[in-house]
């Protein structure tokens, strides 16, 4: 009788593993480091060109070679456009990024749009929802 093995391989193992403090701490350095660029560039691309882009928050691989920031346009505006635009000058930005921080490689950048806020929002008005407030009111007479 063949026993079926319904564990996760090694490889898929890794990927879930929660970041370790090496990866926090260069991945707050790395955000503090591009928003401090974004403050002080003006950028020649039109889609960029007086916008306030804020990095909300900043991944790092385990081997620190490859970075993912959460940006998104002050206001929200353009999400798209935005996005796109930030990783068509990511090369610029790691040269940017390179005089700025102390590490052995500087990471390839790469953005992407944060929705956290959007997210947030609706769960907002859905606990304001008249729905929900229905089901609390019920609970709290119990």
């Amino acid at each position: 009788m063949r026993v079926l093995d319904f564990t996760a391989p090694a490889a898929f193992e890794d990927r879930m593993k929660p970041p370790t403090q090496r990866q926090l701490r260069a991945g707050e350095l790395i955000r503090h480091a591009l928003t401090d660029i974004f403050a002080r560039e003006e950028f020649a691309d039109p889609d960029l060109h007086g916008k306030s882009i804020t990095i909300t928050e900043v991944r790092i691989s385990p081997d620190l070679k490859n970075a993912t920031a959460f940006a998104a346009p002050l206001g929200g505006d353009d999400m798209a456009k935005t996005v796109a635009a930030l990783n068509r000058v990511a090369g610029f930005m790691r040269g940017r990024l390179s005089r700025e921080i102390d590490m052995r490689y500087t990471p390839n950048l790469r953005f992407i749009a944060d929705d956290s806020y959007d997210e947030a929002r609706r769960i907002e008005e859905l606990l304001a929802s008249e729905r929900v407030r229905r089901d609390l009111v019920k609970r709290d007479e119990d």
